[in-house]
């Protein structure tokens, strides 16, 4: 008879997850020998090279960059790799996708703009600790990150708050500002996400429990915006992001569940500010971003666990459901995501 797996949490963070690792691989192991299936090695051929970034920041402001091409793309489900190097108290809380000649913008919780040349991060390997964004960003002492995209272009930057305000920015406009300018979506609000746009699709925002509303880009004033979403009292709005009728918007659960959810059955209301519908089933949903069948997505967890897989991996709904396991976790939880193009094969 098996011994009873003992306590681990009183253990180091690490060595608690390095454990899951090897319990989560004998798993699989035992499930390939059932079914006959492949699951360890690497399903697909890694890309070329690349100048495509996956870029890590941590809650206190450690940042690296690493090459996309070394992230190998396993099946949904597994268990990822080690990532970022950082602390306990010290979790990573943006993945993004950007080009080494990309800037990136960053919007801090006390509404203060920066950008970043990607270029000027230290290039690193999947497992490594970074650097202090104190080097380039004079943060103050209980700053944070609270949005940070790449400068894309575009006509707009559309900025979401945590109480559901929209605002739209010339993007000209934004390229302009100088470090440090005072940035408010709203007074009294903190920023949580933004979006590029052109005016011509729609906006759809998803909030902390899975509720979400689509409306046109133009019903944005240019001054002063609106409220995109009505909210209940013990929710926040998280995530923004651009669609049309035939976008798919992959959604993540922080239990590491997700769902692409189909815009052809989410209908776009008339107009901004009403209450949102369910839009995932979901105790406490991580992130929202439109996503294209060809394209990866990277999941990064508090432990700083990182899994990319084929976006098409995730069946397609048009109604609510609970999503599907997406990343392995055990004592531990989703905290982002990205969407990047899937790259070239070698």
């Amino acid at each position: 008879m098996p011994p009873q797996r003992p306590d681990l949490t009183t253990l180091d963070p690490e060595v608690r997850a390095y454990i899951e690792y090897l319990e989560s691989a004998l798993e699989a192991a035992q499930e390939d020998a059932t079914t006959g299936r492949t699951s360890t090695g690497v399903p697909d051929p890694s890309e070329s090279p690349t100048t495509r970034m996956v870029i890590t920041i941590s809650e206190h402001g450690r940042i690296k960059r690493t090459p996309r091409h070394l992230y190998s793309r396993q099946r949904r489900g597994g268990m990822g790799v080690f990532d970022l190097d950082t602390d306990e108290d010290d979790p990573p809380v943006h993945l993004i996708i950007a080009d080494a000649q990309d800037r990136l913008l960053i919007f801090t919780d006390h509404n203060r703009f920066f950008s970043l040349r990607v270029s000027d991060l230290a290039e690193v390997p999947v497992r490594a600790r970074g650097q202090s964004l104190t080097e380039w960003i004079a943060l103050q002492a209980d700053e944070r990150v609270a949005v940070a995209i790449p400068e894309l272009g575009g006509a707009f930057l559309y900025l979401l708050s945590d109480r559901g305000w929209v605002r739209r920015v010339g993007g000209s406009q934004v390229v302009r500002l100088a470090p440090g300018t005072q940035l408010e979506v709203r007074p009294g609000h903190r920023p949580v996400a933004a979006c590029w746009g052109n005016g011509d699709r729609d906006l759809f925002i998803v909030t902390r429990t899975g509720q979400g509303i689509r409306f046109e880009e133009k019903l944005v004033p240019i001054q002063g915006g609106c409220l995109g979403i009505r909210l209940d009292t013990n929710d926040t709005a998280l995530a923004l992001t651009r669609v049309d009728e035939a976008t798919g918007v992959f959604m993540l659960g922080d239990d590491g569940k997700g769902t692409i959810r189909q815009m052809s059955g989410f209908r776009a209301n008339k107009s901004p500010g009403a209450g949102g519908k369910t839009v995932m089933k979901v105790d406490r949903m991580v992130d929202a971003r439109s996503v294209g069948e060809d394209e990866d997505i990277f999941i990064i967890s508090r432990l700083s666990k990182l899994i990319r897989f084929a976006a098409d991996e995730v069946p397609p709904k048009e109604g609510v459901v609970q999503g599907v396991n997406c990343i392995s976790l055990r004592a531990d939880e989703a905290v982002a995501f990205a969407v990047s193009d899937a790259g070239e094969p070698i």
